[in-house]
């Protein structure tokens, strides 16, 4: 995985290309067990070098061992493009490996990503979902103080709040 990870960290096309031209595997994993499009997008690599990945067999849907998915990582990372590549490729918006429940609106609401939320809502995310600990993109949101996402989700301050976990 190193070969890979030198390659990633710099971007490097040209290189990456050689590497899988040589029968380099694709679908290599870190100690954490993330792939190397997971590693690919962590290290904020261009669409360019994602596309090359995808179209040499990286698994789009792949998870690491906490549950932690392709999907996941595009939007945490604020890859728009990545994350209406794969919702046009068959991602569901709503699905989750985490153990947690913790969803891909969930996500965008922690780090206030409005647009990829935008585009998440508009592609059917359920706004009503909570993880094992009942917590919802809301509740999250206003944990994180993402006014522009509570806004999004049309947060109702005059209701309930969930307290014993966000503000």
């Amino acid at each position: 995985m190193n070969k890979w990870l030198e390659f990633l960290k710099n971007n490097d096309y040209l290189n990456v290309k050689k590497y899988i031209k040589d029968g380099a595997d694709i679908n290599d994993v870190n100690e954490i067990g993330e792939s190397v499009l997971a590693c690919a997008i962590r290290n904020s690599c261009d669409m360019d070098l994602l596309m090359l990945l995808i179209e040499n067999k990286a698994d789009i849907f792949d998870f690491d061992d906490e549950g932690v998915s392709i999907f996941d990582m595009a939007v945490t990372y604020n890859n728009i493009e990545l994350v209406n590549y794969l919702i046009q490729h068959g991602v569901d918006v709503n699905a989750t490996k985490r153990r947690s429940g913790f969803t891909a609106l969930m996500a965008a609401a922690c780090y206030g990503r409005v647009e990829i939320a935008e585009i998440l809502l508009a592609q059917g995310a359920n706004r009503k979902a909570t993880d094992i600990k009942g917590f919802s993109a809301i509740d999250f949101a206003r944990k994180m103080n993402k006014k522009s996402i509570l806004k999004l989700l049309d947060y109702d301050e005059n209701k309930p709040k969930n307290k014993s976990y966000a503000r």
